[in-house]
């Protein structure tokens, strides 16, 4: 299976001010209203009126996503819409257009959602644009444990940093992949939206050659450590068609994204006094406190 490098989409839009004029000059050209920015993460969302406004600074060329999109929907797969084929670039960034998916305001179907997870994974290499990245997760900057260890050495107190090097340490074999399949990269609450007509899951830029339970692991402890809804992912499983609980890489994918969304977290605090408290009570769970509270997604 030939692989990328690096993922659509791998750094966060970190100057909104630019993302902002991108956004208003793409909304301009295409006759859109007014953008307003909903929300900030590795893209800049905006609202257009019924459309979307996507800010990136993608990897590859930006109309593979709408390509990929399209490809996606003609595999059964519920995924945004592309509401135009053509790309607004500007100072570095990428623009492109979306039909809006309203949410519901019903819970999340999660057993349809792991049934789409499933027809993900039988989707061939072949099959997605030719220009879209499929890289092993092995590339991702945020699972690069020993740097970030080290970028963080100085906000970790030795109880935290204990057990946190303990599980990375426990895991240390989750680099070694035997079979592979297509995955979504990332799939969670907050790339969900529950419409009229069903889940429907956002943001690809992850897309990436991993093993199964690479699209597992976020919901298997959702509950336990985001408060997430009391059998979720039984669920997704269920939709799936099976549970990988106590599948070896698995168990690691899930531990380990806790420790990347906690090095990330404290990392951000560094610099930025608004994520200290989020980033406190993530470590409170690596020093073994039994009263950890459940953490926030930022």
């Amino acid at each position: 299976m030939p692989q990328a490098r690096r993922a659509y989409v791998d750094q966060p839009i970190t100057d909104i001010p630019a993302a902002e004029r991108v956004a208003r000059g793409a909304a301009a050209e295409w006759g859109l209203e007014q953008p307003e920015l909903l929300r900030r993460g590795m893209n800049a969302i905006f609202v257009a009126g019924a459309e979307v406004v996507r800010v990136s600074t993608p990897n590859a060329d930006a109309t593979a996503s709408l390509r990929l999109a399209t490809m996606l929907l003609d595999a059964g797969l519920q995924v945004a819409r592309p509401a135009r084929d053509d790309v607004f670039l500007e100072a570095g960034f990428s623009a492109t257009c979306w039909e809006r998916v309203r949410p519901s305001g019903q819970p999340i179907d999660w057993r349809e959602v792991g049934a789409m997870v499933s027809r993900t994974h039988q989707i061939k290499p072949s099959d997605l644009p030719h220009d879209y990245p499929l890289p092993s997760p092995t590339s991702f900057p945020w699972w690069e444990f020993n740097a970030l260890l080290e970028a963080t050495s100085s906000a970790l107190d030795d109880e935290a940093r204990s057990g946190i090097t303990a599980a990375v340490d426990r895991h240390s074999r989750w680099v070694e992949f035997d079979e592979v399949v297509v995955c979504h990269g990332d799939v969670h609450p907050g790339n969900v939206i529950m419409s009229d007509d069903g889940p429907v899951l956002i943001d690809w830029d992850l897309l990436c050659a991993a093993p199964p339970g690479w699209d597992h692991a976020p919901m298997m402890t959702w509950e336990e450590r985001w408060g997430g809804r009391f059998g979720e992912y039984s669920s997704f499983a269920a939709g799936y068609g099976k549970s990988l609980r106590g599948d070896r890489s698995s168990e690691a994918f899930a531990e380990l994204r806790l420790v990347a969304a906690t090095l990330m977290r404290v990392k951000t605090a560094m610099v930025d006094p608004a994520a200290v408290p989020e980033a406190e009570r993530r470590l409170r769970y690596w020093r073994g406190d039994p009263n950890a509270p459940t953490w926030r997604a930022q």
